[in-house]
């Protein structure tokens, strides 16, 4: 039993195959780097694999050379790797996104009878991955920006969650320190109607299409889990709206209450555990 191999249509396929992958691993990973690197990346990565099989080495050193030196060459050509665990990091990328392009087409070949056909689907599996990974990724960002949040006031206390918002500058303008945007229904929560408030007063507040005056206190404390940062005194305003549409978080936090938007400590009211 033998089988007929066209050399020029497996270096083809390959090619095509490799500058995929490479383009996918480069995307997800955010690396810089030029086309043409990817495509001489893609063309070392064809030109070892059918050099490995026109060799006919043995079985498992054929199998060596392709997961060793070929998927080598093809990161370090085909991507600017600039330390040894970003290589790690594509090597191991670069199976995953084989394995997934591969299981997808598996799953299509029964339907796939045409070769242009097949092409359209492997470019369009890269468009796929990468907008999947978009996708998540962005999750991940909005996720990064809750925290839980447990405030305290005249022995009480209640634990929310919060969202960091660096387009949220609001200040005190008598004090100048930062506010913290919080939903009435929490306030009453914690301490009662806010007709009660100690300390209650009004500031200016200005938003997209919208303007006025919110009234604001001065908490007890508060502590943010994930920075482990307790806050003396937070000054917070009382928004009589739903904050989230989907009740995921009902504080906005002010970055500069922990120093700024980098979320420094530098505030004389902040103290870390």
């Amino acid at each position: 039993m033998y089988y007929e191999v066209y050399i020029d249509v497996m270096f083809l396929v390959n090619f095509m195959m490799d500058v995929l992958v490479l383009f996918s691993v480069k995307a997800l990973m955010k690396m810089p780097g030029s086309t043409k690197r990817v495509i001489a990346g893609g063309l070392v990565g064809s030109g070892l694999s059918c050099l490995v099989v026109i060799l006919r080495l043995p079985v498992g050193i054929t199998m060596a050379a392709l997961h060793m030196l070929v998927s080598s060459g093809m990161v370090v050509c085909g991507l600017k790797i600039r330390s040894f665990s970003e290589f790690l990091k594509c090597y191991i990328l670069l199976y995953f996104v084989s394995v997934l392009i591969g299981g997808i087409l598996g799953m299509l070949k029964p339907y796939v009878k045409y070769t242009s056909l097949y092409f359209a689907v492997v470019i369009g599996c890269y468009y796929t991955i990468r907008a999947v990974w978009e996708f998540l990724c962005r999750l991940q960002k909005e996720e990064q920006k809750l925290c839980r949040i447990i405030l305290y006031q005249e022995g009480s206390y209640c634990e929310i969650r919060g969202l960091w918002d660096t387009g949220n500058v609001l200040k005190d303008p008598l004090s100048e320190k930062p506010v913290c945007i919080l939903e009435q229904s929490t306030i009453e929560k914690l301490t009662g109607e806010k007709e009660n408030l100690k300390g209650f007063h009004l500031i200016p507040y200005r938003t997209v299409g919208k303007s006025g005056v919110m009234p604001v206190f001065e908490l007890e404390k508060m502590y943010i889990v994930q920075k482990k940062q307790w806050i003396y005194r937070p000054l917070v305003g009382i928004c009589e709206e739903q904050i989230s549409e989907q009740g995921m978080y009902q504080m906005i936090i002010n970055p500069e209450i922990l120093g700024g938007r980098k979320n420094g400590c530098k505030s004389s009211n902040a103290a870390a555990v």
